[in-house]
């Protein structure tokens, strides 16, 4: 038995459950007699919906299969080697739920070693070998192409990526170390670190060709036989590829040291694995390949054992499955069927929710409002926007004449709604305003139509309190922008009847949005949390802390951007007036702050100003400011946010807001852009022993998002 493969073996008797991917040989005659050819087809047994991956089953049947075609080829029976995958997937990556299990250093050592070692053997083959990437590719789907002497792509690839630090991990199998020395560190940095880290950002066919990651491009429709083409032609001569020199001087170290500045502005040094990735990339200038083999082995191990790995695994479930299959939700079969739906208003907020409506479900979508020329401007609006898609290439003439013909305005709720089976309101955030408007809909929709209201804190119990069939009233609270964020906070009220409750879930699945289930109770879940973290931070300053001091102490959370900022992209009159909601519900937890006050009758947009080229404090923003003369450390303005936090979340939990940690985690991720790295916000409490200090127990049970004990 090989090191290799008692490695795997020890490695598979960890992973029992694996969904073992085989690799079938078949042998073919190129064109131009060009001779015999071996392709190996990556494949699960499943159809596309259940991708290709990589344990230590799949790595080993790779390894028989090229034990096959080594020997073919040590005797002059083969000409070359070719891999492929099944239909529409070429191969996504290592096996995460097998990472989830290990427990040791050593046997995360293994997984990396194991890796190398299979994929080694391609590039010794004693005859060109050849990858084609038919279809998505990702992680160690992409490191096993790169393996191979040459590649070709579909240009209908949809999803090329190497995805690693995103989750908490490096490129392992050979991306850190051979994709730079391909294709140059620049273009390999904005690959593994700058696409990873910007929301898992995916590349398409035509990118990867540009790059030079693959050496052809050719249509979906007869991909294997143009690739089987193009393979003769490189092996008969006709075909030379010349790859660009690279750079091995200075720039491959300004490409490192720009790699540094991404990876800070996008995790501000609060999660390892980007920076062991550009150490890696660093390293690789030599052109040893080996020697980044084994750096990369020591980075897994290392990163595999670690409490941010398990955290961005734990956040990628929550999303992926979770996310998917809502806790709570009532049976589906509960729902009814939306053939048409109202939005009451026609604002800015409004029109962006009809816009999503028309896009996604594809029924009429009228909108309503006081006056004319309010309606006119939010249709006009949802029409701008459906232009600019056709305009962008994103839908074609037909669907575009077809979406606007769906939208429309009217004044007269009884004509509009009359035959909408789902209403949504997005009007002024006032109860009594709102009251009124449900209750003149319900006087003219159907005894089935649900009623959703957008509010982002206001009771839907209150809201529905005053009407026949409060049953019928659900929270359906979007986040903005409407068409980027995917959360939808689906709040049941007192009185919400399942029917009506499944028929909002039904539709939140067609939105593509990811829905939670959340009790009637102030702010919810995410403007609860942020809204604490925010009103912490406020309190900080007005006690004397200055503004820098604060930024600086909140950067381990590499948060997407800075709570200061974040003011002003919300707005500062709205945050003060969502702290002044919850001081209402809760005064002696939620500050509210004079100085955001004074910010706000001052009519200033915010803390900072640009003119100058840079963000500093404005002025005038500063001579406004009264604070006191406690002038807290970075750590400990952290400290007292995240015991507020840990604090709030605890006292979410024992009143029910949400099932469970795991509903905020998800919530802040898709509703807050709450970093993935981090897993939400429950792990990275549990992990940093502030729940532990402010609760007495972690939120989250040992190996939900951490090392299994």
């Amino acid at each position: 038995m090989t090191d290799t493969t008692a490695l795997l073996k020890r490695a598979h008797e960890l992973f029992p459950d694996e969904v073992v991917t085989s690799a079938q040989v078949r042998h073919l005659d190129l064109p131009l007699g060009a001779g015999r050819f071996a392709l190996i087809t990556l494949d699960n047994g499943f159809d596309h919906t259940k991708p290709t991956t990589f344990g230590p089953g799949s790595l080993a049947n790779l390894a028989e299969a090229l034990d096959q075609v080594e020997r073919e080829a040590a005797a002059g029976e083969i000409a070359a080697v070719g891999i492929t995958g099944k239909p529409f997937i070429f191969a996504v990556g290592a096996d995460l739920k097998g990472v989830e299990v290990l427990k040791e250093h050593s046997d995360a050592l293994a997984i990396g070693k194991g890796g190398h070692d299979v994929f080694k053997r391609i590039a010794a083959l004693p005859v060109p070998s050849f990858t084609f990437y038919n279809g998505a590719a990702m992680g160690g789907g992409v490191e096993v192409g790169l393996h191979c002497t040459y590649r070709t792509v579909s240009s209908g690839v949809p999803a090329f990526s190497l995805p690693e630090c995103f989750l908490g991990l490096v490129p392992g199998w050979g991306g850190c170390t051979i994709l730079p020395n391909l294709i140059g560190p620049a273009k390999a940095i904005s690959v593994i670190i700058e696409n990873s880290l910007s929301q898992n950002r995916q590349l398409k066919g035509k990118q990867v060709f540009d790059l030079g990651i693959a050496d052809a491009i050719f249509a979906p429709a007869d991909f294997l036989e143009q690739s089987l083409l193009w393979a003769a032609t490189v092996l008969k001569g006709e075909t030379v590829i010349e790859r660009p020199e690279i750079d091995r001087g200075d720039a491959w170290d300004q490409a490192v040291a720009h790699g540094r500045l991404i990876a800070d502005s996008k995790v501000h040094g609060a999660a390892p694995a980007p920076y062991r990735a550009l150490d890696i990339i660093a390293a690789a200038k030599t052109g040893d390949l080996q020697a980044g083999f084994d750096a990369e082995d020591a980075a897994l191990a290392d990163l595999i054992m670690g409490g941010e790995l398990r955290s961005g695994i734990y956040a990628f479930n929550l999303v992926q499955k979770r996310g998917k299959r809502p806790f709570g939700a009532p049976d589906k079969s509960l729902a009814r069927t939306v053939n048409k739906v109202g939005v009451v208003g026609a604002g800015l907020m409004a029109s962006q929710l009809a816009l999503l409506f028309v896009r996604q479900l594809k029924v009429p979508v009228v909108l309503t409002d006081i006056d004319q020329a309010r309606v006119d401007k939010g249709v006009g609006y949802v029409h701008e926007e459906i232009d600019k898609l056709l305009g962008k290439g994103r839908i074609n003439q037909d669907t575009a004449n077809r979406f606007k013909g769906l939208v429309t305005g009217s004044l007269d709720k009884a004509a509009a709604f009359a035959d909408a089976d789902f209403v949504i309101e997005a009007v002024f955030e006032e109860l009594g305003v709102k009251q009124q408007v449900f209750a003149d809909v319900e006087a003219v929709v159907s005894p089935t139509c649900v009623l959703a209201t957008n509010t982002s804190s206001l009771s839907v119990t209150e809201m529905a309190a005053k009407l026949e069939h409060p049953e019928r009233v659900v929270g359906f609270h979007f986040f903005n922008p409407v068409a980027v964020l995917p959360l939808l906070e689906i709040v049941r009220g007192e009185q919400t009847d399942d029917a009506s409750l499944a028929t909002a879930f039904g539709v939140a699945k067609k939105l593509k949005k990811t829905g939670v289930l959340v009790k009637d109770a102030p702010a919810f879940v995410v403007n609860r949390v942020l809204t604490r973290f925010m009103g912490e931070i406020q309190a900080v300053v007005d006690e004397g802390t200055p503004i820098e001091t604060v930024e600086k102490g909140v950067e381990p959370l590499g948060l997407p951007m800075s709570p200061i900022v974040l003011i002003e992209l919300v707005g500062p009159a709205i945050a003060l007036h969502v702290s002044e909601t919850l001081h209402g519900a809760f005064p002696e937890r939620f500050h509210v702050s004079e100085n955001l006050g004074r910010v706000v009758k001052a009519g200033k947009r915010g803390f900072y100003t640009w003119a100058s080229g840079q963000q500093e404090i404005d002025p005038e923003v500063a001579a406004l400011l009264q604070v006191g003369d406690t002038v807290l450390t970075p750590e400990q303005v952290l400290d007292r946010a995240l015991t507020a936090v840990a604090q709030e979340i605890a006292l979410m939990l024992d009143e029910g807001v949400v099932a469970e940690a795991q509903d905020i985690d998800l919530c802040l991720i898709t509703g807050a852009g709450w970093p993935f790295h981090l897993g939400g916000i429950t792990p990275y409490l549990d992990r940093s022993g502030v729940s532990q200090r402010v609760n007495g127990k972690p939120f989250l049970a040992p190996g939900i998002a951490s090392v299994p004990a």
